[in-house]
């Protein structure tokens, strides 16, 4: 049984070690809001938010999903009485529409929460099988071909199973083909936020040559219908994220045809109750998933390695270390890969499986508010 008492939210701001550019902009320092959840039992746990600054990605951001927990999220699970985690995203869904990635926080906060209280693995109480997960890494926009071949041989020479290369117009064939050139075996694959449409196939099938494992998102964020009419065009596989913000977005998808690979991103998709559900679909008609990443903190980290744990992540997530991205994470122990490419799932401790630093957390702050049940 789950009754919280509080939800402590922070934000901090994280500086990246290097700025990280897609096609929709360029982020140095993540804004990332963290969630501090105490039940009445005792038992505690931290999650976060994954809303980024601007609303590029998605149209919620850091801002918008604060407001969204202080007001709508936080009231209907503060003091309330649920059996377990999985009920919590009925409650969260039958009252308002969207903030899917402020309902994310709190819900996955709320799995954490049930683990400690359990004192079992995060990943052990979402059904997870696997000790061990793919990484992948993802490449920003590089300034030249021969800059990104250069940075993908280093990747691979480094140990990850994937890389994902971000693509714009103006940046797309002559990049991805010199990675290819540099890389003839390697699991590469394109990734291009929504920045092409249809008027684009021709291009687009160009990459059919160069063997990738996907495209991912090369169309409109809310368009199935165009997405099926470039996968009938193309011979390789188009992956959906951004249009999957749900079990039945992901079900539209197979009955389309608009992709063959879901990226499954539990704060985009309201938690992990969904998450879990479009796993389970997927797996049950034959569609492979994996885990992306959202240049989230350690803590967001943990929840999204419990996630890739269950048995339909097949394929190499974006879940690179703490190092790739931050000078110093949040976490103790910061998260790591191994030189086979692989990252371990914290399986010998209850719980979401790292510590919060909370003296670096304080000195990152820049804001806090602290909800309670009435």
């Amino acid at each position: 049984m789950i009754r919280l008492d509080s939800i402590t939210l922070r934000e901090i701001r994280l500086p990246l070690r290097e700025p990280f550019r897609i096609s929709s902009g360029v982020v140095a320092e993540r804004r990332i809001a963290l969630l501090e959840l105490q039940d009445a039992s005792g038992a505690t746990a931290w999650s976060e938010c994954v809303a980024g600054e601007w609303p590029n990605y998605s149209s919620e951001t850091i801002d918008t999903a604060w407001i969204a927990i202080e007001a709508y999220v936080a009231p209907r699970v503060l003091g309330v009485r649920f059996d377990k985690p999985a009920d919590v995203h009925a409650t969260l869904e039958r009252d308002f529409r969207g903030h899917q990635m402020a309902k994310a926080a709190v819900e996955m906060g709320m799995w954490g929460v049930a683990a400690a209280q359990a004192g079992v693995p995060l990943a052990q109480l979402l059904g997870g099988i696997r000790e061990r997960i793919a990484v992948g890494i993802s490449l920003g926009i590089q300034g030249s071909p021969a800059a990104l071949a250069d940075r993908a041989s280093a990747a691979i020479a480094e140990g990850y199973q994937k890389v994902k290369i971000k693509i714009e117009p103006g940046h797309d064939l002559d990049y991805v083909r010199a990675a290819r050139e540099a890389l003839p075996s390697a699991e590469l694959m394109a990734d291009a936020n929504n920045a092409y449409t249809l008027a684009d196939a021709a291009l687009l099938a160009e990459l059919d040559s160069l063997d990738l494992m996907m495209i991912e998102q090369p169309l409109a964020h809310d368009d199935l219908v165009r997405h099926a009419e470039l996968q009938r065009r193309l011979r390789t596989a188009i992956c959906l994220d951004e249009s999957i913000t749900s079990l039945e977005r992901a079900q539209d998808m197979v009955t389309l045809g608009a992709g063959r690979i879901i990226n499954i991103k539990p704060g985009r998709v309201g938690g992990f109750h969904s998450s879990i559900a479009i796993h389970n679909y997927c797996q049950r008609v034959g569609i492979p998933v994996w885990c992306g990443g959202m240049l989230e903190s350690g803590v967001g980290r943990a929840y999204n390695v419990a996630l890739a744990s269950l048995a339909n992540f097949t394929l190499p997530g974006d879940l690179s270390p703490s190092r790739r991205y931050w000078q110093q994470d949040v976490v103790t122990p910061e998260w790591t890969m191994a030189e086979d490419g692989t990252m371990a799932v914290p399986l010998d401790r209850p719980g979401i499986g790292v510590d919060v630093d909370l003296e670096r957390v304080n000195a990152l702050t820049v804001r806090r508010a602290v909800l309670r049940a009435l």
